[in-house]
């Protein structure tokens, strides 16, 4: 890819140095209505600034700022989106709107946001996305000084063009673009040879320098300084502990999955900034097993980027506000013609490289946790899609996610997850870090003993009682697969921390017909956004209804939960129903204050969770499961799931959100029997069943402290 660049570069130099003099033209020039002139000139001032970055990586002369010169450019480029300047930025679209109007107002801060999402192109010197970026700026530049002249000359006096204009240019550059930035991001994934710009610095930079962080182009704060300081600080039997626990969970899991590692050539890591000591390690042990990485930056361009999520790796999120604000803003041009188009590109690159795609063995994952919680503000303003694109945008994911899986088969695939605490996590963070190694390393052996006792009990149930306590209101009824043959059969997954790390549930997909009742949870953070008192109900094991307590306007909460657990859907089915047994985990949290920091991959270690959307199985449900004691997993598919056989596209829905309820909110958990038997598993937040009370030990030494 460095040569590829290299050419793309000069096949750009030309279009790229007139539209640098174009942008210094406009930092002076007075030629658009007045109102928009400090827009236009900001905006191009900071373009302009990228351009400087990019010449100083070009020249060499970046490598010899001093670090207090990088970290000064670093907060130049994110300082306008920070909360404290935030309220005056034209990345706000309330600000912008408030200046131009709310269509118009809308558009611009669109395409404020796309031209930062150039900051990461400026380090990696893309003159041709770079360009294309400035490009775009100028031709909407240049609409405004027609409409100018035009209203000069008494020709126009209809704003509402103005905006069909500015509308109709970024529709036709994110459709025409499509086949450079999707088609890159589709590579960058399958190809370790395309984009080895992160690998470059993971491997070759100087890790014992904080220098090494400002490379990337990521904004870098504190927690990944700290992340990186505190790194060094570890022995390297830690370090290397930490990334065999990674690479060595997603090894297994394949080999528990039946899956064959040896067909697959590339892996994908994706982490947070401040851990490249182990995700260098990491590097190495995948190579070992025959796996070259594939580290592509998560997206920031309305083209590639899902929403406000961050997938790829990436440095500290400026304001998560601002990436909230802009999670829809492909509701300005999104209609069936540009859906199409995406869907085109997509299966086109896929085709054309069908044999690369078929070397990706899938995503190994470093999250992290600790900082403060995010829930964000209704924005009247921000850009949201309308009911029917609300629909386009479910048939795009689904009908994307079949292209994908035709690819990058389901069955042959595999993943692993793994998370760490960051410094913002409060003064005692490095305790809180070696307490989550310990909780990411415990003795999988003696867990696998005891949740084994659970699934027996499991196993001769018809259905499953979850109640709450005190003022959890969760009171729900979950009916589980029947077996056919209890001596080979199981009904739940005995999970040893392989492709979920840490150790610490027993899992299933319950039957949908009969699984009704309330699911609540006073607190819950999950995919980066808290809700406070969420419930949701459901009648045979589809979601009925929703709230939250988020907002004052209770449909506002219900619009926040519909975008962001629903994902546009009417409904979901409950995809899983699990029983964490990890109380070290738990304890870990109650004792620092971490609970609501917890992310939910720990976090649904400590208690029974739900998850609403696709079941653990998705896209694999035909491959053989066994537990470790050589029982067959039956429970994979349930009534919506099975579709798949008739309709792939009404099988899945391309989400998975899992919702804990933690120990002290529970009253009890059993068991029913097709005789009526009740075995109780949890009462008043402790294990009861003979065989588990080994679990309560860490509960009983947190009551002592």
């Amino acid at each position: 890819m460095r040569e590829i660049q290299k050419e793309r570069n000069a096949q750009y130099e030309e279009r790229h140095a007139l539209a640098v003099g174009r942008l210094r033209g406009i930092v002076s020039e007075e030629t658009v209505p007045e109102q928009y002139l400090p827009y236009f000139q900001d905006v191009a001032i900071f373009l302009l600034e990228l351009e400087n970055v990019r010449r100083k990586v070009e020249n060499g002369e970046w490598e010899r700022y001093s670090i207090e010169e990088m970290k000064s450019l670093n907060e130049i480029l994110y300082s306008d989106v920070l909360e404290e300047h935030y309220g005056r930025s034209y990345a706000n679209p309330t600000y912008a709107a408030d200046k131009y109007g709310l269509e118009m107002g809308r558009l611009l801060s669109m395409l404020y946001a796309e031209m930062r999402s150039g900051i990461p192109y400026s380090f990696e010197n893309r003159m041709d996305y770079l360009t294309i970026l400035y490009e775009l700026f100028i031709e909407v530049y240049n609409s405004f000084e027609n409409t100018e002249q035009e209203k000069t000359q008494g020709i126009q006096e209809d704003t509402s063009s103005d905006v069909r204009t500015v509308r109709d240019i970024l529709y036709w550059y994110a459709s025409d673009y499509c086949d450079v930035f999707l088609t890159d991001r589709i590579m960058e994934q399958i190809d370790p040879t395309y984009s080895p710009f992160a690998a470059d610095i993971i491997e070759s930079a100087d890790l014992d320098n904080d220098r090494y962080l400002y490379s990337f182009g990521e904004f870098i704060t504190a927690n990944e300084l700290g992340t990186a300081r505190h790194l060094r600080t570890l022995p390297e039997e830690t370090l290397r502990k930490m990334a065999d626990v990674y690479t060595e969970g997603y090894r297994i899991g394949f080999i528990n999955t039946g899956k064959d590692l040896s067909k697959k050539s590339v892996v994908n890591i994706r982490y947070s900034l401040g851990f490249e000591k182990v995700i260098r390690i990491a590097i190495e042990n995948f190579r070992k097993m025959g796996l070259e990485p594939v580290i592509y930056r998560a997206a920031s361009g309305i083209i590639t980027k899902r929403e406000h999520h961050k997938i790829g790796y990436y440095g500290a999120v400026a304001n998560w506000q601002y990436e909230y604000d802009h999670r829809q803003d492909q509701a300005l041009i999104m209609d069936k013609r540009y859906i199409e188009r995406r869907l085109e590109v997509l299966k086109t690159v896929y085709e054309q490289h069908r044999e690369q795609a078929a070397q990706f063995a899938g995503p190994a994952v470093m999250e992290t946790f600790g900082e403060k919680p995010f829930s964000p503000k209704a924005v009247s303003e921000a850009s949201a899609y309308n009911d029917e694109q609300k629909k386009m945008a479910v048939s795009y994911d689904s009908r994307s996610g079949q292209i994908t899986n035709e690819y990058i088969r389901g069955e042959e695939r595999s993943f692993t997850i793994v998370a760490y605490p960051v410094p913002e996590i409060g003064e005692n963070y490095p305790e809180i870090f070696n307490e989550v190694i310990r909780i990411n390393t415990l003795d999988a052996k003696l867990y696998e003993k005891v949740q084994q006792t659970i699934i027996d009990a499991l196993d001769q149930g018809q259905y499953v009682c979850v109640k709450g306590k005190g003022e959890n209101r969760t009171d729900i009824r979950v009916t589980l697969h029947q077996l056919e043959d209890p001596q080979k059969e199981t009904i739940f997954e005995n999970c040893v921390a392989d492709v979920n790390i840490p150790v610490g549930e027993v899992f299933t997909s319950p039957v949908l017909e009969g699984t009704s009742g309330v699911l609540h949870v006073s607190r819950v953070y999950l995919e980066g956004l808290q809700y406070t008192d969420l419930e949701l109900t459901f009648k045979d094991g589809m979601i009925t209804d929703y709230r939250c307590g988020n907002f004052d306007d209770p449909e506002e909460g219900g619009r926040y939960i519909a975008d962001n657990v629903l994902k546009g859907h009417e409904s979901l089915p409950l995809g899983e129903f699990a029983i964490g047994t990890n109380t070290t985990a738990y304890v870990v949290g109650k004792k620092y204050g971490i609970e609501d920091k917890m992310p939910i991959l720990i976090a649904e270690k400590t208690g029974p969770h739900f998850a609403v959307g696709d079941t653990c199985y998705s896209w694999s449900e035909d491959i053989r499961v066994y537990n470790p004691n050589g029982k067959e997993i039956i429970a994979k598919d349930n009534s919506v799931s099975i579709n798949r056989k008739e309709d792939v596209s009404k099988a899945y829905f391309n989400c998975h959100t899992d919702i804990t309820i933690p120990y002290e909110e529970l009253e009890e958990i059993c068991v029913v029997t097709k005789e009526g038997k009740h075995i109780i598993l949890l009462k008043d937040g402790r294990f009861v069943l003979p065989g588990t009370e080994v679990l309560n030990e860490p509960l009983e030494k947190l009551e002592r402290l």
